[in-house]
């Protein structure tokens, strides 16, 4: 009978101390914000539950969206926590499953179970559940060579660099000003001194005043605007296509093609006008378009 109950006593002591071994190689716990068992993040508060039991069981937890530098450069430093859910009609079921860097499962919990009705009151329950596997684990990351990045090192360079100033370096000699050839084959002079620039600096355009514009006083008829390719095309009652506007990369404000003349169309308040130039003489036509 005593044989009967310390063999698994035994075989529990190593399964934990294996558990225990294995999970101290690992120097963060990743937490997804949402799993694959649920439709939105952070269902039931699943996310923020587990992340806190991880905490208050001495493990180093993060969320897959926020992870620190070290982790990022090197995945292998982490495992990537899974929600396992087996749930049926009247009781939640969840394991909790860690995975390495290869999706090798590391560990899994005890499975824990709920009959609450009320899903975030079940899942609490349950996964509490889960974590008294983990309790007891002693957890303690335990860096090795395997999870720690190798360190680069600049020994060998800072030698060559010294090497390389202990030859004698050219002394600074100044550029010369004055550049010549006095042979019988070739006889030169070129002055090479700098000379001043006549290029001054750009002033800051003044300031333009706007020009008053000559809107014309006729009533304008309804104008119905079709689309084509980058704008629209307004044409009025007969029907005649009497302009064409173009879309710029500002908001109610177009370049305007007509018969007799090319300009800009624009909003003002609430009503439609055509710009364009006679002369010099900015005119404005007001618009009454029907889109």
């Amino acid at each position: 009978m005593m044989k009967n109950f310390i063999l698994p006593l035994i075989l529990m002591c190593g399964f934990y101390g294996m558990s225990q071994a294995e999970l101290n190689k690992y120097k963060y716990i990743i937490v997804p914000t949402k799993f694959e068992a649920f439709k939105n993040e952070n269902q039931y508060q699943t996310s923020t539950m587990i992340k806190y039991n991880l905490v208050e069981n001495g493990f180093t937890a993060v969320y897959d969206n926020d992870m620190p530098a070290d982790l990022v450069a090197n995945r292998c430093l982490g495992l990537l926590l899974n929600l396992k859910d087996d749930s049926s009609m009247f009781t939640t079921k969840v394991t909790l499953v860690l995975k390495d860097c290869q999706s090798n499962v590391v560990y899994t919990t005890l499975e824990g179970s709920s009959k609450e009705k009320d899903y975030k009151s079940a899942f609490s329950e349950a996964i509490k559940e889960c974590f008294k596997s983990l309790s007891g684990v002693g957890y303690k990351f335990e860096p090795s060579e395997n999870n720690v990045p190798p360190s680069v090192s600049f020994k060998n360079d800072v030698k060559r660099i010294e090497e390389k100033a202990s030859v004698a370096p050219k002394q600074n000699i100044p550029n010369p000003v004055v550049e010549q050839k006095a042979t019988l084959e070739e006889q030169s002079y070129k002055s090479m001194e700098p000379v001043q620039s006549n290029i001054t600096k750009a002033e800051n355009n003044p300031a333009m005043a706007l020009p008053n514009v000559d809107y014309k006083t006729e009533e304008a008829g309804v104008l119905y605007a079709q689309v084509i390719a980058n704008g629209f095309q307004l044409v009025d009652s007969t029907p005649k296509i009497t302009l064409r506007m173009y879309a710029t990369s500002q908001a109610n404000f177009f370049i305007g093609e007509g018969d007799v003349h090319n300009g800009v169309v624009l909003k003002k308040g609430d009503k439609w006008y055509f710009e364009y130039y006679e002369g010099d003489k900015l005119m404005g036509q007001e618009l009454n378009i029907k889109f």
